[in-house]
């Protein structure tokens, strides 16, 4: 570090006691701050912290950012380096702040849990189809992980709005979106099996075009199927906190893990917009990484 760098830096540092008030601490986390990005730019470019530019600036936060640092910590970098160049703009040092147009990171939104195959082979196994109530949970787990529908669509589905000829569901999404919506082998066969036995016995003789009826016979809510649910991951010893929106980010995460097109699974799950969809490229790619540290030899 440069001299002058060294002295601007001290002036900084006891402007911040005097004026601010802040604690030792805290004043020599700005230090570390400042002097972090004038060592990178003192590698990188030659350069130091009091010649940067907003575009020097911007890719060391994107170099700390790659290096792992999480957003939080880089708004926090970047508001001890905004600060630093307020005071020596105030001071006449330096023209303009390089921080001046640049904007925090916004927090990354949280990866959706998911469920391994694995794990929803175990749970799609925990139903007993002897017991017509179970048979009937185990047809809404199977079209809700064949689908990805959302819970709302699938307690919502009626007769009508499935054809098992064509292996396909018409679903009424948000904002009375429709999308058709393949069901698979698996779902079929289940379905099949459970419209001709079991559903007839939930409806104790009842007149009702609901798909999946509840034990009296209605629409089953929500709640109700969320509590289902589980049921049947602690049967499965699946430890993982589990709703009706896992398996629909099962349902996506496993089609993008085996190839399928982004914009594909979009279609497939009712959104509107792509970014929306974009979320399951990192938990694949969050779980390739995972598998390739494991599996590797130099993972």
């Amino acid at each position: 570090m440069s001299r002058l760098i060294s002295s601007e830096l001290d002036r900084f540092v006891t402007a911040l006691w005097l004026e601010r008030g802040l604690s030792d601490n805290t004043c020599q986390a700005y230090r570390r701050d400042v002097q972090g990005l004038d060592r990178w730019l003192s590698e990188q470019r030659e350069s130091d912290a009091l010649a940067a530019s907003e575009s020097d600036i911007q890719a060391y936060l994107g170099a700390r950012l790659a290096k792992g640092s999480s957003h939080r910590s880089i708004s926090r970098l970047l508001s001890s380096l905004r600060s630093f160049y307020q005071y020596l703009v105030r001071e006449g040092d330096i023209p303009a702040d390089p921080t001046q147009h640049l904007e925090r990171p916004k927090p990354s939104r949280p990866l959706p849990k998911s469920l391994s195959e694995a794990e929803v082979d175990r749970l799609l196994a925990a139903p007993d189809t002897a017991v017509a109530v179970e048979h009937r949970d185990l047809a809404m787990l199977e079209v809700l992980y064949a689908c990805g529908l959302r819970v709302s669509e699938l307690v919502e589905l009626t007769l009508p709005q499935l054809s098992l000829n064509q292996g396909v569901v018409r679903v009424l999404g948000k904002g009375g979106k429709e999308r058709l919506v393949p069901l698979g082998e698996a779902a079929i066969d289940t379905v099949s099996d459970y419209i001709r036995s079991s559903r007839h016995d939930l409806l104790g003789g009842k007149q009702s075009d609901v798909l999946f009826p509840s034990t009296r016979g209605t629409r089953m809510t929500r709640q109700t199927f969320w509590y289902r649910i589980k049921i049947y991951a602690r049967r499965a010893s699946i430890e993982a906190s589990l709703s009706p929106h896992t398996l629909r980010h099962a349902f996506a995460t496993h089609l993008i893990n085996h190839g399928a097109d982004l914009r594909v699974v979009q279609m497939l799950l009712g959104h509107s917009d792509l970014t929306t969809t974009q979320i399951y490229t990192h938990v694949a790619r969050s779980r390739m990484q995972a598998l390739h540290e494991k599996h590797h030899p130099r993972g």
